[in-house]
């Protein structure tokens, strides 16, 4: 049973026959909030198709250009494009960092205009910079803004663990997608835990 503040989570998706097993047997999962929403999608574009170790030896790379500091999106903006590729940078990522610190900056966009916004419109919002699709917003929502009810659909983790919990077929993700959706209809408010539940439980298979 997790930490007592986390009781009406795991008491709602334990509802789930098939899900109950995972909150009974895997950790408990904590939400939380970091600030820097900026810097978060920045980091974010940086790890994609990479491997955790790697990601995180450039995300390091990267604050050593500002003395091991975050940096402002002005500070991006200004970081020479040679520069950023000096990390290990793809030309791509590096054009969609600076793409994301210019929109932000442009839209004066900081932690507390997102925080007051719905999930639908944090994704709205930032899914129109370069770079940045519905995945990355909702893997924001949920590790930065610390959002209780968020889905990831098309999170080939997501997906695989869900086909083997319970018999989903793969091959045919228009059929995959309609019954992730269905059976996930269930899990809100809380759909952020689960998601962690089954990330974790296909970690250990």
């Amino acid at each position: 049973m997790p930490a007592k503040t986390n009781t009406a989570y795991f008491e709602h998706l334990s509802k789930d026959k098939k899900l109950k097993p995972l909150l009974e047997t895997l950790e408990p999962y904590q939400l939380k909030k970091r600030k820097n929403v900026c810097l978060r999608l920045c980091a974010s574009i940086m790890s994609q198709q990479l491997s955790t170790k790697v990601a995180e030896v450039i995300f390091k790379r990267f604050l050593e250009l500002y003395d091991g500091k975050e940096p402002t999106p002005q500070q991006i903006i200004d970081t020479p494009f040679d520069k950023l590729r000096g990390i290990g940078l793809s030309n791509a990522k590096v054009g969609y960092v600076q793409n994301v610190a210019s929109y932000m900056k442009e839209h004066n966009a900081d932690d507390k205009l997102l925080a007051k916004m719905s999930n639908e419109a944090v994704i709205d919002f930032l899914t129109p910079i370069k770079g940045v699709g519905k995945w990355t917003v909702e893997m924001l929502l949920m590790f930065t803004l610390g959002r209780e009810d968020v889905f990831a659909v098309d999170d080939l983790g997501i997906q695989q663990a869900m086909s083997r919990i319970y018999n989903l077929d793969m091959a045919d993700k228009k059929a995959l997608r309609e019954k992730m959706l269905q059976i996930s209809a269930k899990w809100a408010p809380y759909r952020t835990y689960a998601c962690f539940y089954l990330w974790k439980y296909k970690d250990t298979k």
